[in-house]
C-alpha cells in the first residue's frame, strides 16, 4: 500500500514485506541504532525490504524515535521498531509514533506472545490504547482501529530457553506475525556463550528447529545475521526475514575502506566489522 502524502509515496513496509513473504521470497533488511534523522533517511532510501530501529540496545530512545520515523516517511519506507522490552506501554508507544510494527524481545512463553499481539491490536481484538500522534498532522494519522490491525506487524523473538521450550505454542498464537531470531542470546541462553552457528554444530540445530517451527505455522522466520554471507546462508534453510547489516557497522566499515582507498592498500574482508561473527 502507498499513501500519498504531499506527493511523496510512503510505502507502508508492512505491506511490502507481506507481499515479499506471500510469493514465497526473502526480505533483506537493516537495523539502526544511530538517532540521526539523516541517517534515518539514508536507511530508509536504501534498496533493503526493511529497517529496524533498535530502542532495546542501540542508542536510539523514544524521545527521537518520532523524528526518526518521519526521516524514514521521508525516505518512503517506515520502519520497525525493536522495543525495549515486551511491556504494553512501549510496544503501543512505537506505534502510536508510527511504526509499521514492533519486533518484542525475550519473549518465553505463549502467554508473554499473546501480551505482545494483545498491545498491537485494538479492542475487541487486543487491548492497544487508541491515541494517535499524528491524527492531526496527517491524512493516514488516524486510520480506522481495524484498517490499523490488519496491517500492523507482530514479530516476537525466541532467544531463550523457556521460548525454545514453548516454541509450538508460540508460533500459533494469534496475532503473532512471525517470529525474529536472536542468535547471540539463544547461545548464551543455550550454554554455549559466544558460540555461533559457524563453528557450534548445536547452535545451527537450534536455529533450524525455530525456522522450521515458524515454516509448520505458515508465518515468517527472521534472524539477525552478521553479514550477507550468513543472510545467504540462512535464506537457502528456510529464514525468509534476514538483517544483513547495522548502521554502525557500516559507517565503520566504510571508514576503513575510504582510509584503505587513500593509502592505496587492500581491504581485508570484513576488517572494519571487527566483532565476533555469529
Amino acid at each position: 500500500m502507498f499513501v500519498a502524502i504531499e506527493g511523496n509515496p510512503v510505502q507502508r513496509s508492512g505491506d511490502h514485506l507481506r507481499g515479499l513473504w506471500a510469493r514465497g521470497e526473502a526480505a533483506y533488511g537493516l537495523w539502526s541504532s544511530i538517532p540521526d534523522l539523516s541517517v534515518a533517511e539514508l536507511l530508509a532510501r536504501s534498496p533493503f525490504d526493511y529497517t529496524v530501529v533498535d530502542l532495546q540496545h542501540g542508542a536510539a530512545t523514544f524521545s527521537e524515535l518520532p523524528g526518526m520515523i518521519q526521516a524514514m516517511r521521508g525516505g518512503s519506507r517506515v520502519p520497525l521498531v525493536r522495543v525495549p522490552w515486551n511491556e504494553p506501554a512501549g510496544i503501543m508507544r512505537a506505534l502510536d509514533s508510527g511504526a509499521v510494527g514492533v519486533v518484542v524481545p525475550m519473549v518465553g512463553s505463549a502467554d508473554e506472545a499473546q501480551a505482545a499481539a494483545s498491545a498491537c491490536r485494538f479492542p475487541p481484538v487486543g487491548g492497544r490504547s487508541w491515541g494517535p500522534m499524528w491524527g492531526y498532522v496527517r491524512p493516514d494519522g488516524a486510520l480506522p482501529p481495524a484498517m490499523q490491525d490488519a496491517a500492523v506487524l507482530c514479530l516476537v523473538m525466541v532467544e531463550t530457553l523457556g521460548g525454545l521450550e514453548a516454541l509450538e505454542e508460540i508460533v500459533s498464537v494469534p496475532g503473532v506475525d512471525g517470529v525474529y531470531i536472536g542468535p547471540n542470546d539463544l547461545a548464551l541462553a543455550c550454554g554455549f556463550g559466544r558460540g555461533t552457528y559457524r563453528d557450534t554444530p548445536e547452535i545451527a540445530e537450534l536455529l533450524q528447529r525455530i525456522i522450521d517451527a515458524c515454516r509448520a505455522a505458515g508465518i515468517p522466520a527472521g534472524l539477525h545475521c552478521t553479514d550477507a554471507e550468513m543472510a545467504r546462508d540462512w535464506a537457502a534453510r528456510g529464514a525468509t526475514m534476514l538483517t544483513v547489516a547495522h548502521d554502525t557497522g557500516l559507517l565503520q566499515e566504510a571508514a576503513a575502506q575510504a582510509w584503505a582507498h587513500v593509502q592505496g592498500v587492500e581491504v581485508p574482508r570484513a576488517q572494519g566489522a571487527a566483532r565476533k561473527p555469529y
